[in-house]
């Protein structure tokens, strides 16, 4: 008998050939057989009479031969043609390049079952069905058909296999699968919800009865598709749930806020807090007090004003005699925030140094030997951090920003720095809710959902190659009124390959049209120093025009700066246009977005476009993101640890999601099943280690 867990190459009809070509689509065992789910059924147990087709239909239909052919063409070669009839009326089946099926087959009055499109046939001007499937039937029994007589699952080829391949297989390792299965859903949640157990689900989702109702299995809405579904996600949301249990048993650095640290917090705002950085701040602040480690993804719209509430963290983690480290996922924004830092909290006496690369190696021993000696307070840079040479001395703060840039084993590298130190991960790319529980479960989750006062709306609209006179004018309208202007592009220097504007080219052409302006280059690939200085000149209102690549897409901030011209818009995802328009719109004036694309466009990246036009809404943009790309390229998923899942759909199945994480969470807190649930975990996740 087949277990679960057994190597698909047992099933009947694998073998290790096929088991390497299904190895190479991650179906390895019986169960990722069995989870390789079909993505549709047909109806191919009510046969329809010849009299009642209609053209476009799909039918089932079952008939005699009244007679067959073959017609030798010049251009299709040997065609099968074979005339059927079932007493009503009568219709035509044909096979091109059919030499291989013989007319004996097919000899009048055998008995016949087949499914098929319904065309017409006008030189014949009957009913027609060009290659279907069909079955010859002996005695006229069809009931033990895969294929026909039965509502019939339609599989996605995968390796080579074929839908009709897959039928076979999954039915052999169906027939072989042992009944005595250990369900992983405990029986009080499948009672409770309607839920079939494992075996029932997985024989009757490939294989559903004549009573099963159709239509609700090809929406994937069954009960058998809705265990499944759940199944997945009540398992990733248990082992979230059990990480924070976890997390909530180890001791943590615990912080004080006094009336002096208080008054040290709101010595560095430089306005009056939103509402919304009010609450996520005593969010925070109640984590920072508990006696276990915080664990908090704080998540915010372009410009909400994240950076602040983390710097006013760091204040108390400072004012508690612990150190700060604040991870970014580029030089650019690391350096920024460092900028940022020195201005905000150097008042404040503390010292602020920034690891990166570019520097003399004496200066960075000098730097790395006073941050392992707690002389510096607040430390900044990239991947950097989490090097073997970086050691802290009282780590007590560890920040992550724009963690989707980030694997889930680079934020733990950087927390092992410290003795379970207090955890803020931050993100201003905005994730739709259900895609942040499965990304972000073990995580407590706080929203800035509310934009500071003076950010000016910024205006967006889509112009054309041919409008690029008239987009530069309105470039050098803006500069004569005193503003400034970014220029970005997708690549950095001309491809043969790809046919895109380069920010190179495009430099030495604006360079000519804003000749008598400063007109400044910034892209990945400066030396550190050089990045730094550009960007200094840029805020300090000494570049007019600064024509740059995606290294300005985070944490360049420049009130002044009031237009934007993305050239090439259509190359750049929506996560990408959105960070990049948020570049402008900093200050009192008002700000325009400028995105230019080619005058064709393909469904897509029209969409793409279309949304950027009629939002600046991150989290509605998100949305839009999730439905155009699919959840496994939205916010990182590919480097975040978590795995695709085979039968749910984040963005269809939200409701099942959400009953999940809840049915997770009570059960994580249930002491005396909690060994078994993680037995069946450790089983049944490859991804993860519970514990």
């Amino acid at each position: 008998m087949l277990r679960l867990d057994s190597d698909v190459q047992y099933v009947k009809g694998v073998g290790p050939r096929r088991s390497a070509l299904l190895g190479s689509r991650g179906i390895r065992t019986v169960e990722d057989l069995l989870l390789h789910i079909p993505k549709s059924y047909q109806d191919r147990a009510n046969f329809v009479p010849l009299s009642s087709l209609r053209v476009g239909q799909d039918a089932a239909v079952h008939a005699k031969v009244y007679r067959s052919r073959v017609i030798q063409t010049r251009t299709r070669g040997r065609i099968l043609d074979v005339i059927l009839t079932d007493g009503s009326s009568f219709a035509h089946a044909k096979w091109f390049h059919g030499g291989y099926l013989q007319t004996r087959e097919f000899s009048a009055g055998r008995e016949v079952v087949l499914f098929g499109r319904v065309d017409f046939d006008r030189y014949e001007s009957k009913f027609v069905f060009f290659n279907p499937e069909f079955e010859l039937l002996d005695d006229g029994d069809e009931s033990a058909s895969l294929d026909m007589g039965r509502y019939v699952p339609v599989y996605e080829e995968a390796a080579g296999i074929t839908s009709r391949q897959f039928r076979r297989l999954i039915a052999g390792a169906l027939s072989d699968l042992t009944k005595d299965l250990d369900d992983p859903l405990p029986e009080d949640i499948r009672k409770a919800h309607g839920f079939p157990d494992i075996y029932t689900s997985l024989q009757r989702i490939h294989f559903p009865g004549t009573d099963d109702d159709l239509a609700k299995l090809n929406q994937r809405q069954s009960a058998y598709h809705r265990r499944l579904i759940f199944e997945e996600f009540f398992l990733l949301e248990l082992i979230f749930a059990l990480r924070r249990i976890q997390g909530r048993s180890l001791k943590g650095v615990r912080f004080e806020t006094t009336d002096r640290i208080r008054q040290q917090v709101k010595a560095i705002l430089p306005f009056h807090p939103t509402a919304a950085q009010k609450r996520v701040l005593k969010e925070i602040v109640d984590d920072l007090k508990a006696p276990y480690p915080m664990n908090r993804l704080l998540q915010g719209d372009v410009g909400s004003g994240k950076t602040i509430v983390a710097f006013e963290a760091i204040v108390i983690a400072v004012e508690n005699g612990y150190q700060a480290a604040l991870m970014a996922p580029t030089e650019i924004l690391a350096e920024q925030h460092y900028i940022n830092a020195k201005r905000i909290l150097d008042p404040l006496g503390y010292r602020v140094g920034v690891v990166r690369r570019g520097v003399k190696k004496a200066e960075k021993q000098e730097l790395l030997k006073k941050i392992a000696a707690g002389e510096v307070h607040v430390i900044i840079g990239t991947h950097a951090l989490i090097e073997e040479h970086t050691v802290f001395n009282r780590l007590g703060l560890v920040i992550v920003d724009e963690q989707h840039r980030f694997g889930v084993v680079q934020r733990l590298q950087l927390m092992a720095k410290g003795e379970n130190p207090n955890t803020l991960v931050m993100t201003a790319t905005p994730i739709p809710r259900t895609l942040a529980m499965t990304l972000y479960g073990d995580l407590d989750l706080s929203v800035i959902d509310q934009m500071p006062p003076g950010r000016t709306p910024i205006r967006t609209v889509h112009v054309t190659e041919r409008d690029a006179g008239r987009v530069h004018r309105m470039i050098a309208a803006e500069l004569e009124q005193g503003r400034q202007a970014y220029v970005v592009y997708p690549v950095i220097e001309e491809s043969e390959k790809v046919d895109l504007k380069s920010a190179t080219e495009g430099f030495k052409r604006l360079s000519e049209v804003f000749k008598g302006r400063r007109v400044a280059l910034l892209h990945g690939r400066l030396k550190s120093d050089d990045k730094e200085t550009i960007m200094r000149a840029f805020a300090a209102g000494e570049i007019d025009v600064l024509v740059s690549t995606t290294a300005i897409e985070v944490g360049v901030d420049v009130a002044n700066a009031t237009l934007m011209l993305v050239d090439h818009a259509e190359r750049f995802g929506l996560a990408q246009l959105h960070q990049l328009r948020g570049r402008v719109g900093r200050g009192a004036h008002s700000s325009l977005c400028i995105l230019m694309t080619p005058g064709r466009l393909n469904d897509v990246a029209r969409q793409r476009i279309q949304a950027m036009t009629a939002t600046t809404d991150g989290f509605r943009l998100a949305e839009v993101d999730l439905n155009l790309r699919g959840p496994g390229e939205v916010a990182g998923t590919r480097q975040s640890g978590i795995p695709e899942f085979r039968v749910a759909n984040l963005l269809t199945d939200s409701e099942l999601l959400s009953l999940a994480q809840k049915e997770a969470q009570r059960w994580a807190n249930r002491t005396e099943e909690r060994e078994r649930l993680i037995e069946a975990l450790s089983a049944r996740t490859k991804f993860v280690t519970v514990g």
